[in-house]
C-alpha cells in the first residue's frame, strides 16, 4: 500500500514515465541494477517503480545519514565503500545470494550534470557474481532541489522525470586477467556501460533549434551564452532575439530550403546568422575563406550556392577584395551592414515578442532532424575539397557522445578560437557550448598567439579547443600563469606532438586531452578523457560507434579504419557532381565511412594514428609511413614544421623528402635520431630540404597541395 500511495504521488508531482519498461519483466536469478545518481530521489523512484523487492547499495556514510537511517524502515540497505575491497567481497557474496541489488557506480550524487567517476568494485561484483546487470539512466530528477545542482543549473520543484531502462546484458572479462587488471578490465567495462547508457537514452531525435530551446529552458533565458572581441555578451534570450531578427530578414531575400554560403568569421554576427539561417529553413556552407577565390568558388558551385552572406567589414579587414569581386560574377553577395541598416523597430518588436515563445519558434524551424543542417567542407590538404552535409541529428549525436564522456556544465567558460568553417570548431566549439549551457568566447583569428592567451587570462577560460600547432605558440608566447583556470583543454585536426604536450604539462600544469576524428563525422570519431587519458593515443571511440580493421597490403602495422554510427555524415558533395548527395559507403556497406587513416587498437581500446593510407611511400618494396618521418623530424627539431613527401625515383620507385622550416636541418641529424630511436634508416628521408614557409591551411594542418607544388617549383628552379 506504501508503494501504491509513493507511486500515485511521484506520477501527480513528476508524471514519471517509465522507457523500455518491458525489459523490467526480465530480471533474472541474480540482477544488479545500475544507474547514474542524480539526486536524494534516485533510491526512492527505484523503491517505487521497480517490480521487484530490491536491496540498496549505499554509500556507509549515507547509510548513517538521517535520510539512510530512514530509508532503513522501508528497506533493505547495503553499506558499502566502494574503495574498500572488504566492501566489495561482501557486496559479490550478497549478489550471489540472489534477487535485485541496486547500486549507484559513482559512489556519489553528481555534482556536474554528467557522469562522474565510475568505480571499479560494481564492474568486479557484477562479473564476479555473473550477475546480469541492468543498466537504468535516471533523466529530470538532476533539476529538483534534492540534487547538488543548485548555482549550476535553473531548478524546479517538480520537472519530469523519465527512468530509462535499457536491455540487460552481462559483463564479460577476458580470461587472461588476473588480480588487478581484471578488476581494472572490469572498471573500464562498466564504465563504457555508463557512457553507453547515458548516450543511447539520450534525445537524439531534435533539430538543432529544438536543442537551443531546450537549453534556455533548462538554464534561464538570463543566462550568459556568448561573447566576443566586442565584450558585449549575450544570454540566450538576446541571442535567439537576435538570431530571429536576422534570419526574418535573410529569408526574405533568399528561398526556404536554400543552401547559402556564409563567409565570416568567428564573431557573435556569425553565431546570429548561422542560428537565423536555422530558425527560417535555410542552410548554412561555411566557406573557407583562407583557401583563396579559387578555392572558395570550387566550394560554391558543389554545393549550388547561389547567394553569399558577408561583411564589409571583414572583407576589408582579411583583405578578401578580389576574391569577393570574383564570387560576385555568379553570386548574390549580401552584405550584413546592409542587412542591418535595413532593420528597424517594425522589425525588432515582432522579433523580439517572437523568439520569447517555443511555440512560435518551432513552427518557424523544420523538425525533422534528419534535414541537413550545414554544409561543410573537407580540408583539401591532399586534393580537391568536397563538400560534407551534416544534418541535424548527426550534430547532435556528435555533441551527446562528448557529453556523455566529459562533464561540460553552466559554470565552465569556452575559449574558441577556431573558424567556424571547420567542424571542431563549428562542433565543440560552437554547437557544444551554446546548446549545454557552456558560456563561449568567439575569438576571430587562431593566429594571433600573443593575443589569445591574454583572453583566456581576462575571461578565466575552464575550456580550450585548440590544434597542435596552435597549442605549440600559445605556449610558446604564454605567462605560465595565464591559463591558470583551465580544466580542460582539447586538441584536434592533427597529431598532437609530445614536445606541446610536455610544455602545456610542465608550463601551466595542463593536460592536452587529444582527439580524432573527420569533418565527415560531425567530427569526433574517438578522444582521450579525464576519466580515460593514454599519452601518445587519441582515445576511445566514441559511444555508439562501431569500427573495423581492414588489412592494407605491404602493411606490417596497423590496418585501415571504417567507421559507423548516426555521426556519420548524411553524404559528400563532389565538384563533378554539383548539388548530388552521395551517401557515405565502403567496401563493407552502405553507411560505412573509410577514414584512409591507418591505425591500432589496443587492448584497453585506445587508438593509435599511424598514418594516412595515401601518406605511405613505397620505398624499394617497403612501406614508410610519411607521418612517421614527419614525427622523427618534430623530436629532433621540436620547434619547426615539417612535411614528408614522396616523390618518384627510377631506382626505389619512390624516395621520401623533407621540407623544414628549420634552417640547420641535415639527414646526418635525422639518421642518428632514428638510430637513437631504434628507426630503420630506410624511414629517414633521402632529402631534406629547408624552406621558409611551411604551406598550411587555416586550420593548421599542412597543405600537401601546396606543398608538393613548392617542391616541384624547386625542382625546376635546380634544373
Amino acid at each position: 500500500m506504501l508503494k501504491a500511495i509513493l507511486r500515485g504521488l511521484l506520477r501527480a508531482l513528476y508524471r514519471v514515465e517509465i522507457k523500455g519498461e518491458e525489459y523490467l519483466a526480465e530480471f533474472s536469478e541474480r540482477t544488479l541494477v545500475v544507474a547514474n545518481h542524480t539526486s536524494f530521489l534516485d533510491a526512492l523512484l527505484f523503491y517505487v517503480f521497480l517490480p521487484v523487492p530490491a536491496t540498496f547499495a549505499i554509500n556507509t556514510y549515507v547509510a548513517r545519514s538521517r535520510i539512510g537511517r530512514l530509508a532503513a524502515l522501508f528497506c533493505s540497505l547495503f553499506p558499502l565503500d566502494p574503495a574498500n575491497p572488504l566492501s566489495i567481497r561482501a557486496l559479490i557474496r550478497r549478489v550471489e545470494q540472489g534477487g535485485c541489488v541496486v547500486i549507484f557506480p559513482e559512489g556519489r550524487i553528481t555534482v556536474t550534470g554528467s557522469l562522474m567517476k565510475v568505480y571499479a568494485g560494481p564492474g568486479l561484483v557484477a562479473e564476479r557474481a555473473r550477475a546480469t546487470v541492468l543498466p537504468i539512466r535516471i533523466d529530470g530528477a538532476q533539476y529538483t532541489p534534492f540534487s547538488y545542482l543548485r548555482g549550476r543549473v535553473r531548478l524546479s520543484w517538480f520537472p519530469r522525470i523519465t527512468l530509462n531502462v535499457q536491455p540487460p546484458r552481462c559483463l564479460q572479462v577476458a580470461q587472461h586477467y588476473r588480480g588487478r587488471a581484471r578488476r581494472e578490465q572490469a572498471g573500464r567495462l562498466l564504465t563504457e556501460l555508463m557512457a553507453e547508457l547515458m548516450f543511447e537514452t539520450a534525445n537524439k531525435e531534435q533539430t538543432l533549434v529544438e536543442r537551443l530551446l531546450e537549453a534556455r529552458r533548462i538554464h534561464g533565458g538570463a543566462h550568459l551564452i556568448a561573447e566576443d572581441i566586442n565584450r558585449a555578451p549575450l544570454s540566450y534570450n538576446a541571442l535567439i532575439s537576435h538570431a530571429v531578427v536576422l534570419g526574418h530578414q535573410l529569408a526574405q531575400r533568399s528561398e526556404s530550403g536554400e543552401t547559402l554560403g556564409v563567409l565570416l568569421p568567428s564573431t557573435l554576427a556569425t553565431v546570429a546568422t548561422f542560428w537565423g539561417l536555422q530558425l527560417y529553413g535555410r542552410v548554412p556552407a561555411m566557406l573557407n575563406y583562407t583557401v583563396g577565390e579559387q578555392g572558395m568558388s570550387s566550394a560554391c558551385e558543389t554545393a549550388v550556392v547561389r547567394r553569399l552572406i558577408t561583411s564589409h567589414r571583414f572583407i576589408q579587414q582579411a583583405k578578401l577584395e578580389q576574391a569577393v569581386a570574383v564570387l560576385s560574377d555568379t553570386l548574390e553577395v549580401i552584405y550584413l551592414e546592409d542587412v542591418a541598416a535595413a532593420i528597424g523597430w517594425r522589425d525588432k518588436l515582432p522579433g523580439l515578442l517572437r523568439s520569447r515563445f517555443d511555440g512560435a519558434l518551432l513552427r518557424l524551424a523544420p523538425r525533422d532532424p534528419y534535414q541537413r543542417a550545414v554544409v561543410l567542407f573537407t580540408s583539401g590538404s591532399e586534393g580537391t575539397p568536397k563538400g560534407v552535409v551534416l544534418s541535424h541529428r548527426n550534430l547532435l549525436a556528435n555533441i551527446q557522445q562528448l557529453v556523455s564522456r566529459i562533464d561540460f556544465n553552466a559554470q565552465d567558460v569556452a575559449l574558441n578560437a577556431l573558424p567556424l568553417f571547420h567542424s571542431f570548431g563549428m562542433t565543440a566549439g560552437m554547437l557544444l557550448p551554446l546548446t549545454s549551457g557552456v558560456r563561449v568566447f568567439f575569438y576571430p583569428s587562431p593566429l594571433h598567439y600573443r593575443v589569445i592567451p591574454e583572453v583566456a587570462y581576462d575571461i578565466n577560460a575552464t575550456i580550450l579547443f585548440g590544434t597542435n600547432t596552435f597549442l605549440g605558440k600559445y605556449a610558446q608566447f604564454a605567462d605560465p600563469y595565464d591559463f591558470y583556470s583551465l580544466r580542460y583543454v582539447f586538441a584536434g585536426a592533427e597529431k598532437l606532438q609530445e614536445e606541446v604536450r610536455r610544455t602545456w604539462q610542465d608550463k601551466f600544469g595542463v593536460r592536452i586531452f587529444e582527439g580524432y576524428g573527420a569533418t565527415e563525422t560531425s567530427p569526433v570519431i574517438a578522444g582521450n578523457t579525464p576519466l580515460a587519458n593514454r599519452a601518445g593515443t587519441v582515445g576511445r571511440f566514441m559511444p555508439g560507434m562501431e569500427y573495423r580493421l581492414i588489412k592494407v597490403p605491404g602493411l606490417d602495422e596497423g590496418q585501415r579504419l571504417q567507421v559507423r554510427g548516426p555521426n556519420v555524415m548524411l553524404g559528400y558533395l563532389l565538384n563533378k557532381q554539383p548539388g548530388v548527395l552521395v551517401p557515405p559507403a565502403s567496401e563493407l556497406g552502405a553507411g560505412w565511412y573509410d577514414t584512409g587513416d591507418i591505425v591500432t587498437v589496443d587492448g584497453d581500446g585506445f587508438i593509435r594514428i599511424r598514418g594516412r593510407a595515401k601518406r605511405f611511400a613505397k620505398v624499394a618494396g617497403e612501406m614508410v609511413s610519411l607521418t612517421s618521418v614527419e614525427v622523427l623530424a618534430s623530436k629532433l627539431w621540436p620547434a619547426a614544421l615539417h612535411a614528408a613527401l614522396a616523390i618518384p625515383d627510377a631506382r626505389k620507385g619512390e624516395q621520401v623528402l623533407l621540407l623544414t622550416s628549420h634552417a640547420g636541418a641535415t639527414r646526418a641529424g635525422l639518421l642518428a635520431q632514428a638510430q637513437a630511436d631504434g628507426v630503420a634508416e630506410i624511414c629517414v628521408p633521402r632529402q631534406v630540404i629547408h624552406v621558409a614557409v611551411i604551406p598550411v591551411l587555416g586550420t593548421g594542418k599542412i597543405d600537401y597541395v601546396a606543398a608538393g607544388k613548392l617542391v616541384a617549383h624547386l625542382a625546376e628552379a635546380v634544373t
